[in-house]
């Protein structure tokens, strides 16, 4: 199983103090956790896009090519691509610059994104939001196939034999879907044959389990050798020395940017009560010890069979020291553990990906 980290580069303040760390700042610490993780022997390392004051990263992958010259091996993706309000070909040649920089470690995650402020932005009506990303899927994976694409849709300009440049080192350049949910999401990357990457923030993870099989359904449908298509599970987590330390460092920071979201969408609020029976075996959370986090993720495993584990730990305003703190038990205490349990290489490399000589 590959593990690793990914993060939205929070910089919102909290209840528990008035400082506001600056997007420079958290730049620059977002930097150091990825130089970390690849020190560390972790596998992947994602960043999100958002439009949003609460998030310092609105293109990823300008923030990944700055840690490409920082790491050596960690593989660097978006987490995620919102897609839906992106030209396919400017994310395909970011990535393909972000791939020839790292020396083949770039992946892109494509989703439909959790906020929507990016539609207005770029000028896109929220009532094509299935619609755009079907469309800009599928000439993002026409680029990648084709050097000089003809392709034509609805929501950009028609390509006539155009070259698209620069071309990646891996052939393919992986591309994820990522989704939250959704059963038409999950049928449609199994479909193309692509990585699924299942966001599980909220519920009873073993609840998931009916998607899973929904996914890997529809690529065996579809032709595809679903036992050779990767699964990533996408959690909220963090890790500490003692459990009591875990739950104490994170819930205050959780807790209110959780509650600062339910306002806007309309959620359940959520109090330590909630917070802690979220971290119990079978709740979303996986916070704890390294014990704790290892036992949770092997659980998940035995359920979903994934290859695939991120954890997103800065979920907040968390202070960089804990996140840094964090990252190094995920390396040095969890990642050995469940490579040997699950039988997996000390240094996995990714699968479905070939670069070229």
């Amino acid at each position: 199983m590959e593990l690793g980290f990914y993060t939205f580069a929070d910089i919102a303040s909290t209840s528990q103090t008035e400082e506001k760390i600056s997007p420079a700042q958290r730049l620059r610490n977002l930097i150091e956790e990825i130089e970390l993780a690849d020190q560390v022997g972790l596998d992947v390392f994602g960043v999100g896009e958002h439009h949003r004051p609460e998030y310092a990263v609105s293109t990823p992958a300008v923030v990944l090519a700055a840690a490409a010259e920082r790491t050596k091996k960690i593989r660097l993706t978006s987490a995620v691509t919102v897609l839906s309000s992106d030209d396919p070909v400017r994310v395909f040649q970011s990535f393909a610059t972000l791939d020839l920089l790292s020396g083949g470690r770039a992946e892109i995650m494509a989703g439909r994104g959790s906020f929507i402020e990016s539609f207005p932005l770029f000028g896109y009506d929220l009532d094509d939001y299935e619609e755009l990303f079907a469309e800009k899927l599928d000439l993002l994976l026409r680029l990648r196939q084709e050097e000089h694409v003809t392709w034509t849709g609805k929501h950009r300009p028609a390509l006539d034999g155009l070259g698209v440049y620069p071309r990646p080192l891996q052939e393919p350049l992986p591309i994820w879907v990522a989704v939250g949910g959704t059963p038409a999401s999950v049928v449609r990357a199994g479909t193309l044959g692509l990585p699924l990457a299942l966001a599980i923030i909220g519920g009873e993870p073993a609840r998931f389990a009916p998607l899973i099989k929904l996914y890997r359904d529809a690529s065996q449908h579809a032709g595809h050798d679903a036992s050779t298509l990767p699964v990533g599970i996408n959690s909220h987590g963090y890790i500490a020395d003692t459990s009591q330390a875990a739950r104490d460092e994170h819930s205050q920071y959780y807790i209110t940017m959780m509650n600062k979201l339910a306002v806007e969408r309309r959620w359940p609020r959520m109090g330590r009560r909630e917070y802690d029976s979220a971290c119990s075996p079978r709740g979303a959370l996986v916070v704890g010890s390294p014990e704790e986090v290892i036992d949770k993720i092997l659980a998940q495993h035995a359920i979903f069979g994934h290859h695939r584990f991120l954890m997103q730990a800065s979920v907040g305003a968390m202070p960089h020291r804990q996140i840094l703190h964090a990252i190094e038990l995920f390396g040095t205490k969890v990642a050995p553990v469940i490579r040997r349990e699950t039988g997996s290489p000390s240094t996995p490399a990714s699968p479905l990906v070939n670069t070229r000589p």
